[in-house]
């Protein structure tokens, strides 16, 4: 699905969000405040429109994405950014490798979400920065109502015109009414070990920025690491011999 998008994919991006997208880009960018000579790993890429943003701030820019189709529009219009074909939940980078790990809009998209952000926690540099953009819930009740009623009626239409492949902007507004809120991302975020976790809503709520810090305190990191790991089930209880 992704594949067949990746063509038109930013131009369907900045109509569907009435220009906005460019506006959220900026706002990542901001966020990450990329600095050279840093290493920064940009997953769920896509076309590498971020990770190219990112890079020219003299950082070194690794750009992740699922999609062998996304993978070669992103090489073709950005051939100075490495691409690599790989799963979130299974990122090929050793431990402690980035100062950076971005996703933008693409958390959604994973199979198991609290998976990709522990795989995002192993590859960060202790004291390195999680940078998270995720579709999320507006706050104010007009804005929702309006928001939903563009999710059902507006977004189909205007993806019939712009798009190669409207139906996978029907899963799009799917995956977006499902999502989780700001409170509940950042619960998941926290709970896989990063802290100084917290989120800015942009455009009222339909975007939300997450952030998070993997602890520079080994004794920190080893306490989450305790934490993570499953808890081992109590021993079944002995039945007693029935009195004979």
């Amino acid at each position: 699905m992704f594949s067949d998008v990746a063509p038109g994919y930013d131009r369907t991006n900045l109509m569907l969000s009435m220009g906005n997208s460019a506006l959220w880009r900026m706002a990542v960018q901001r966020a990450v405040d990329p600095q050279p000579g840093e290493r920064i790993l940009d997953v769920a890429a896509g076309t590498g429109t971020s990770a190219a943003a990112l890079a020219r701030s003299g950082a070194t820019v690794v750009a992740v994405d699922f999609s062998p189709g996304m993978i070669e529009e992103g090489r073709k219009r950005n051939p100075r950014i490495e691409f690599v074909l790989a799963d979130a939940e299974k990122l090929p980078f050793g431990d402690d490798e980035f100062d950076v790990v971005t996703i933008s809009f693409g958390l959604r998209n994973v199979s198991d979400p609290k998976a990709a952000l522990a795989e995002m926690y192993r590859v960060l540099k202790p004291g390195g920065r999680l940078l998270v953009c995720e579709f999320s819930h507006p706050t104010q009740g007009i804005v929702r109502g309006g928001y939903e009623l563009y999710l059902r009626r507006a977004m189909p239409m205007i993806a019939r015109v712009s798009s190669s492949n409207p139906d996978a902007y029907s899963y799009l507004a799917e995956s977006i009414a499902e999502w989780p809120d700001q409170g509940t991302l950042s619960q998941w975020i926290r709970g896989v070990g990063f802290t100084r976790v917290a989120h800015r809503n942009l455009t009222g709520g339909i975007v939300a920025l997450h952030r998070g810090r993997k602890p520079a305190d080994p004794t920190i990191r080893a306490a989450t690491a305790r934490r993570r790991q499953p808890r081992t089930a109590a021993a079944t209880p002995a039945t007693p011999d029935s009195a004979g």
